[in-house]
Formats: C-alpha cells, sequence, structure tokens
C-alpha cells in the first residue's frame, strides 16, 4: 500500500488521500497487537453508513472524505501522528479539485445546486447572478427579457412582505413565548423559555458491564469524595454510593441514577479544570463518534476543541465547557461499543480507580 502511495504523485488528490486513509484501516491493530475493526464497526464509531465509508477508503471510487472524518479517521485508528498533516493537506486539496470541477446541476464543494445555465458567478442558492454582473449579461443579450420580468415580479413583492412579516412574527413569539406550566428555578409565575430536547439516562443496579454511563457516574461519584471502582460494572458498591450521596442531597434514596440524581452529580468544567469530573467528561466524548479523545483527568485545549465540536454537531451553545445540558447531551449519546472494551481486554478483570 505505501508503494502505492509513492508511485502515484499522479493521482487525484482525493484518490491519494483515500489510499492513505486505507492504508491506516488495513495497518489498524498490528503496532497493539489488536484487531482491527471491521468497516460496519468502524462506520458505527463515525456515525456514517458502512458504504460511505467504503467510499472514503477507495482510491479508485473514492469520495473525498470531510476534514472531520478524517480527523475521526486517524484518532480511531491510531495512525501515525505525523501522517495527519498530509491527510488534512490532501483533503483540502481534494474539496478544492471538486469544487473546480463541479457539474452542472450538481452541487458544489460547499453544497449548494448549481443549476443548468446559471451565469457563472452566480449564487448557487437562487440561480441569479449579483448585482452588476448579471445586469450586464441580459442587457447584452436579453436585455427585453430581464425589464419584463421585472415588472411581472412588482405586484408579487408587497404580498410576499406581508406573508414573510406574519411568518417572522410567528417565529419571534414561538422563541420567546414562556413554556407553560413549567417553572423556573421553583419560583412561581416564572418559566424556562426552552426545555432540552433529551431526558438524563436512568442506571440501576445490574450485573451486565454498563459501559462509559456506568464508568462516568462512577468518576462522578468518586469527584464528590466516595472511592467506586471506576469498572462500568453498577454493583452493590455503586448503588451503596449512589444512596448515600441521594440521602445527603435530600433526594429519593433508591440507588439509581436518574433525572434528580444526575443534575446533582454534575458539575460544570472547562479548560484549566481537572480530576475525576474531567475524567467522566473525556469518558463521554471519547464514546460519541467523533473521533478519539484522550482520557486524561486534564481538561486541556484539545479536550475543549473537542467539546466545541460536540457542541455544534447538537446544536448546543458552543462555549468549549460541559455544562448541564451539555452532560446530558453526551450521556444520551453514548454508543454501545462495537467489541470488548480496552478495559476488560488487557488485563480480564475491572481495573481499581485512579486519581
Amino acid at each position: 500500500m505505501r508503494e502505492q502511495e509513492s508511485r502515484a504523485p499522479e493521482r487525484a488528490p482525493g484518490a491519494r488521500l483515500a489510499l492513505l486513509l486505507r492504508r491506516w484501516w488495513e495497518e489498524a491493530g498490528s503496532a497493539t497487537g489488536g484487531a482491527r475493526p471491521t468497516q460496519q464497526a468502524l462506520a458505527a464509531r463515525l456515525g456514517i453508513d458502512q458504504t460511505t465509508l467504503s467510499r472514503y477508503l477507495n482510491p479508485k471510487h473514492p469520495l473525498n472524505a470531510p476534514p472531520r472524518v478524517v480527523e475521526a479517521l486517524h484518532a480511531q485508528l491510531r495512525a501515525p501522528a505525523a501522517e495527519l498533516e498530509p491527510a488534512r493537506a490532501l483533503c483540502r486539496a481534494a474539496l478544492e479539485e471538486s469544487g473546480r470541477q463541479r457539474p452542472a446541476g450538481g452541487r458544489t464543494a460547499t453544497g449548494h445546486v448549481e443549476r443548468p445555465g446559471a451565469t457563472p458567478g452566480a449564487d448557487d442558492s437562487t440561480g441569479t447572478a449579483p448585482t452588476g454582473a448579471g445586469d450586464a449579461v441580459r442587457a447584452g443579450g436579453n436585455g427585453g427579457w430581464g425589464r419584463s420580468r421585472s415588472r411581472r415580479l412588482l405586484p408579487v413583492l408587497p404580498a410576499s412582505a406581508v406573508v414573510l412579516s406574519f411568518v417572522a412574527g410567528i417565529a419571534v413569539h414561538a422563541l420567546v413565548a414562556p413554556v407553560r406550566g413549567v417553572p423556573a428555578d421553583g419560583v412561581p409565575g416564572a418559566f424556562r423559555v426552552s426545555e432540552s430536547p433529551y431526558e438524563w439516562p436512568l442506571l440501576r443496579m445490574k450485573k451486565e458491564d454498563q459501559y462509559t454511563r456506568a464508568r462516568a457516574l462512577q468518576h462522578l461519584l468518586n469527584a464528590h469524595g466516595y472511592k467506586v471502582r471506576t469498572d462500568g460494572f453498577f454493583g452493590a458498591e455503586t448503588r451503596d454510593a449512589v444512596m448515600d450521596f441521594q440521602r445527603k442531597h435530600h433526594l429519593v434514596s433508591d440507588g439509581k441514577a436518574g433525572r434528580d440524581t444526575w443534575p446533582e452529580l454534575v458539575k460544570t468544567v472547562g479548560p484549566g479544570s481537572s480530576g475525576y469530573m474531567v475524567l467522566a467528561v473525556q469518558e463521554l466524548l471519547d464514546n460519541v463518534g467523533q473521533g478519539g479523545t484522550v482520557v486524561s483527568g486534564q481538561y486541556t485545549a484539545v479536550t475543549a476543541d473537542d467539546m466545541r465540536f460536540f457542541q455544534r454537531t447538537h446544536h448546543l451553545p458552543v462555549t468549549g465547557r460541559a455544562d448541564p445540558d451539555t452532560w446530558l447531551a453526551l450521556l444520551v449519546r453514548q454508543r454501545p461499543p462495537a467489541g470488548a472494551p480496552a478495559y476488560q481486554r488487557s488485563t480480564g478483570m475491572p481495573p481499581s480507580p485512579s486519581a
């Protein structure tokens, strides 16, 4: 595969990028002795379908992989660090080339539709040229058509303005109108103006490994002074810690982590934070399908960048910090592991908690 890359300087950037991505996939696991992930499992981690991933890895029929997917593949496949920047450069070149070669009636590199016969330099979303350029073309070729179309549009404009004003009024009202019946912070007569579309997950004692959500719960308990194993297994030790936490915070002491317990456990963390709370955030970020996040317990600039990407993707305020709404979205968006988690493969037994 490396020989094919070195012998193909004349290949298009998209094909060269596909060769590089395919080599990352084929060599994944060889350095560590682990198993290479299947394309199906890898596509699930990236949040794309398997057919699309196959096109990204096929130099004969490549599909230009976007920067996010290139970076996520690099992290998921643990490719050499020195190859990330060349892959980014190939990605940019492939996107630029696709923009130069966009077909009539197809989509441009930015995703806008270009209509057949549209004036060069036109706004792709409307098919009309910018002021000046379009007028010159029409005046030189078919000025009468341009004037007659303007006359036909004149009676329509006032009616369109009325409709747009009405729709805008409805939209503004929907944004500022309170959600009736939902008190804000328990203050009578006050209401929240928005509600999260998510619900806090319910975790309870089970024999099965509950993976990242349970590990995050155990990190959070440790952040509040408890000493529980961060192994993903919600056993008696974790249940007893949850019950004690609930008693201290005047909650129903049932040993289950649900909609009342999670908000008391999580705290806002961001750049400069460290410890168990950060470990929980990083565990969750590492398992949402956007590429690997280093789980170190230190909220670094890289962690903040990963957080901002997650927030943009899920329509949250892009702050780079983990506030309660972001915690909630992270917990809901967790993915099941494609195989046995690393902490199970390494020792065969759940590890003890680390600082």
